[in-house]
């Protein structure tokens, strides 16, 4: 009796970090191409961070083209050459634009691009932030992010392969990261959201960063 066992169909196989980030990166392209919307990007993008094998993956990015010169990979999954996708040198270092935001009975805003230093100070008194890390540049490889929410809140808004580590204490309040930010792209900056948080709340959501001006379809 032969010992050989079957060989497992290829949609089966696990999927590594590599493949979810390739398909990723296929979906940004498609976004920025106007092939997608931002409403069918944000669930193709919770998807692919989710699967677990290429049947899981393929029909992500079934309906879209393959891009021009890239080799297919197992189940139709765009290959490369090089490992998966890193995070870019450019955006890390320089100096800090901004070390504190205050919202007292008011708002504050921290968006677009600027560069979060190597420790930032965030607080909301009967008010309201809003820390948006999708476009920014980080000063240093880890930075920590301190907020303290008095009967306020804040909202931080990181992109997908940032490592996240919440670290804050709330007291009839609560530091929420209710998104998973995925794997982490080599790279990636690091970033730790400490503080407190006493009747109001500190959010950590997860978002692909906005297309660019001038795409085909900007959204």
């Amino acid at each position: 009796m032969s010992d050989e066992r079957p060989e497992k169909p290829l949609p089966e196989l696990r999927a590594s970090d590599a493949d979810r980030d390739r398909v990723v990166e296929r979906l940004r392209d498609a976004v920025a191409e106007g092939r997608l919307d931002m409403e069918e990007f944000e669930e193709r993008l919770d998807a692919a961070y989710k699967s677990r094998t290429y049947a899981e993956l393929e029909p992500l990015t079934r309906d879209l083209p393959a891009v021009p010169g890239a080799a297919a990979g197992p189940a139709g999954l765009p290959a490369a050459a090089a490992a998966g996708a890193s995070w870019p040198a450019s955006r890390i270092g320089g100096a800090g634009s901004s070390s504190t935001a205050v919202a007292v009975m008011s708002g504050f805003q921290r968006k677009g691009r600027w560069t979060v230093p190597a420790r930032f100070n965030a607080v909301a008194f009967w008010g309201g932030g809003e820390i948006d890390l999708r476009e920014a540049n980080f000063a240093e490889r880890e930075v920590v992010i301190t907020c303290v929410a008095i009967m306020g809140g804040i909202q931080i808004t990181v992109p997908p392969g940032v490592e996240v580590d919440v670290r804050g204490l709330g007291v009839m309040g609560a530091f929420d990261q209710g998104d998973s930010p995925g794997p982490t792209l080599p790279g990636a900056p690091r970033v730790v959201v400490t503080g407190f948080a006493f009747w109001g709340g500190v959010e950590i959501k997860v978002k692909p960063p906005k297309p660019l001006p001038g795409s085909p379809k900007e959204l």
